[in-house]
């Protein structure tokens, strides 16, 4: 099999790929925050969550629904800072999918990364980190923040 990188570039192609994976997977997991409520153990991630209280008509009261699941839609993701956290941290995901996956292509494709190719995909990888890291995480942080301000205001 021919390929079209270097040593290094098929080192960079592989350790690509498993930080695109990690970072995908820790995008899809729901437990960017853990606590307790009604006695229970709740964890959520921006777009889905584990152990979330529901309204039961019938009863009249708040129970807990002890199982993971995404929210019903885009708009019921809690605010405005954590939906723009989950489509600016699920783009990085992607870029630096796409990255890893086209730097893997080239381990088995000969003349499919050439130095230019190279270099316009660490920049795009560069971007899919930032995005998926440094901006994601960072509205996530602000949207916390918020939150325990306001929950610190009222006591």
């Amino acid at each position: 099999m021919a390929s079209s990188l270097t040593c290094a570039g098929i080192i960079w192609a592989f350790l690509s790929f498993l930080c695109a994976a990690a970072s995908c997977v820790g995008f899809f997991m729901p437990y960017w925050l853990l606590g307790s409520q009604l006695e229970k153990s709740v964890s959520f991630g921006t777009f889905r969550r584990c152990s979330y209280p529901v309204r039961d008509e019938s009863r009249q009261m708040t129970v807990m629904v002890e199982q993971c699941g995404r929210y019903a839609s885009f708009q019921a993701i809690p605010s405005a800072e954590w939906r723009i956290c989950t489509v600016v941290t699920g783009l990085g995901c992607g870029l630096l999918l796409l990255v890893a996956l086209t730097a893997l292509m080239g381990c088995c494709v000969s003349e499919l990364i050439s130095r230019t190719v190279g270099r316009v995909a660490g920049g795009i990888q560069f971007l899919g980190g930032k995005y998926s890291c440094d901006e994601g995480m960072g509205i996530s942080r602000l949207w916390m923040c918020g939150d325990l301000l306001v929950l610190w205001e009222e006591e």
